[in-house]
């Protein structure tokens, strides 16, 4: 029992260690996304906006087609094979994606830029959203690719270069692109050329990272026909239900956004959208975990840790819940103030849709452990159930409630679906795998957190909600949040060992430093 308790403060340790390095990828990437929409939105107002997001949509849409569900194909087994060191068949496994992907992406390719024309006139009325797929319609491929070798970096669990790439070098570049063709002039052009080549810059800088630090996985294949065999149908026998996952995926995800252009106009797809950028903040939590956590208890389960597994999963959703309460709160009490603060007034009509995409926000962030729990075990086939029926009760809802109430219908729709998904993710979870990995801390942390909701709540009556005054109620509200944590022993056993790992660290961290900087000035 002690040894497993190592094993398991040994993972968790890992996990905070890496979630250190994703958290500064991810605020970085974060804040450049944010920046590159706000540039959009403000310098060419919601009409473009809105066009940008259908033709990112669309294009997503086309591209995780062309990955026919072999990206997580790859990234399971890849880590599995590692596990068992098996070295031979993750070359092959490469070798084989490629073939195949290649051969999808460029019959996507070419399939979106003939429909190009019929998709923006027919479907949204709208000729200039043709411009943007035509362009959009070059990336399938370059993108695909770069699918590819990031996987197989996530896979070999190396998530600094996995973060840079995805977190920091997209969206950075994307930026200083798009503020440069502003600069010369070239208007709405600036936003799918900025895109396009940002898209192939981490293509080009993945392909470099894999062969430069996993050049195993690029050797000569020597592998006997009837493995070969054995890796093509585990492959394929798990990935072509996630072709059917990935696409009706991004439709639950983008179903609103597609329904307000069809029945409204482009201008509400870009207030909506922006309602929406702001709820994926929720994400950032999972995030910070996510990129290691499936690769290690895919490995794990592989070695048949059940138990490890189980603690790991309960202590990581404990901590995205601590990390995003916070924010559910202040986007809820103050969406009108949080919208102004990025967007600018002219969005402020989306208030009441973003707090209504609060409330499935932070349920959705929940579910995250839960489907990569359901993925480790081999369960693609019951994902795909349960994105098939939450897609088509969106479809049906956001068809009703749209029409009848705009986009505010849609967010009503969307988040009523992200809540039932999440209970039937949590039953199946605890059905396969024979635990809910939820601590019980979490309901004392709720209960904690209602003194600080009242506190901001009628803080918020007392004083203008300036955007100043609105960073400060969500600083006070955090402070008193994480005192009260602390006071009432919210942190359990595993929290403390992590922290006191991570406190050990900075401390070498800066004892490194200041030695580092006593000798320069001897010297």
């Amino acid at each position: 029992m002690k040894q497993e308790e190592k094993k398991i403060n040994a993972s968790l340790k890992l996990l905070v260690k890496t979630s250190i390095i994703v958290f500064i990828g991810v605020v970085l990437s974060k804040a450049f996304t944010y920046l590159y929409k706000v540039i959009i939105a403000r310098q060419f107002g919601p009409e473009i906006y809105g066009i940008f997001s259908l033709a990112t949509v669309i294009l997503s849409f086309f591209i995780t087609v062309s990955f026919l569900g072999l990206s997580e194909g790859l990234l399971r087994y890849v880590a599995i094979y590692r596990g068992k060191n098996q070295i031979k068949q993750i070359r092959y496994l490469i070798k084989v994606s490629m073939s195949i992907l290649a051969v999808s992406s460029f019959l996507s390719m070419a399939l979106l830029f003939i429909l190009a024309d019929f998709i923006s006139v027919n479907l949204f009325h709208n000729a200039e959203l043709s411009t943007f797929l035509k362009v959009f319609s070059l990336i399938i491929p370059i993108s695909v690719a770069s699918g590819i070798f990031l996987s197989l970096i996530k896979a070999y669990e190396k998530i600094s270069a996995y973060s840079f790439i995805v977190n920091i070098l997209q969206n950075v570049s994307r930026v200083l692109l798009l503020a440069i063709f502003i600069f010369i002039g070239l208007n709405s052009e600036s936003i799918i050329w900025s895109y396009f080549l940002s898209v192939l810059l981490i293509t080009i800088i993945s392909y470099i990272v894999s062969k430069r630090y996993i050049p195993e996985a690029f050797g000569i294949v020597n592998l006997q026909k009837g493995r070969k065999t054995k890796v093509v149908s585990d492959l394929i026998g798990y990935s072509w239900p996630l072709i059917f996952l990935g696409v009706i995926g991004s439709l639950f995800f983008w179903i609103d956004s597609l329904i307000i252009g069809y029945f409204i106009d482009v201008a509400n797809v870009g207030f909506y959208n922006a309602a929406f950028t702001i709820v994926s903040l929720f994400g950032i939590a999972p995030e910070l975990f996510m990129q290691l956590f499936f690769p290690l208890i895919t490995k794990e389960f592989a070695k048949n840790n059940t138990n490890l597994i189980k603690e790991i999963s309960k202590q990581v959703n404990k901590w995205i819940f601590i990390m995003n309460l916070p924010l559910f709160v202040i986007i809820f009490l103050f969406p009108g103030a949080v919208i102004n603060l990025l967007f600018g007034s002219e969005f402020t009509i989306a208030d009441n849709t973003l707090r209504i995409l609060s409330i499935g926000g932070f349920f959705s962030s929940l579910t995250l452990v839960l489907t990569n729990l359901l993925s480790m075990k081999g369960k693609s086939k019951v994902i795909l159930i349960n994105i098939s029926l939450a897609s088509l009760a969106n479809l049906i809802l956001n068809i009703f409630l749209v029409k009848k109430f705009g986009m505010l219908g849609a967010a009503i729709s969307t988040s009523l679906v992200w809540i039932i998904l999440g209970i039937i993710l949590f039953i199946e979870v605890k059905k396969y795998l024979n635990f809910a990995p939820i601590r019980r801390k979490m309901i004392k942390i709720s209960i904690i957190s209602l003194f600080p909701i009242l506190v901001l709540f009628f803080t918020k009556k007392l004083v203008p909600l300036t955007r100043f005054n609105v960073m400060l109620l969500g600083a006070l509200f955090f402070l008193i949040y994480l005192t009260l944590i602390l006071i009432f022993e919210g942190f359990d056993k595993h929290d403390r060992t992590v922290v006191e790992a991570v406190k050990n660290k900075l401390f070498a961290i800066k004892n490194s430093s200041i030695a580092n900087f006593n000798i320069l000035n001897r010297r």
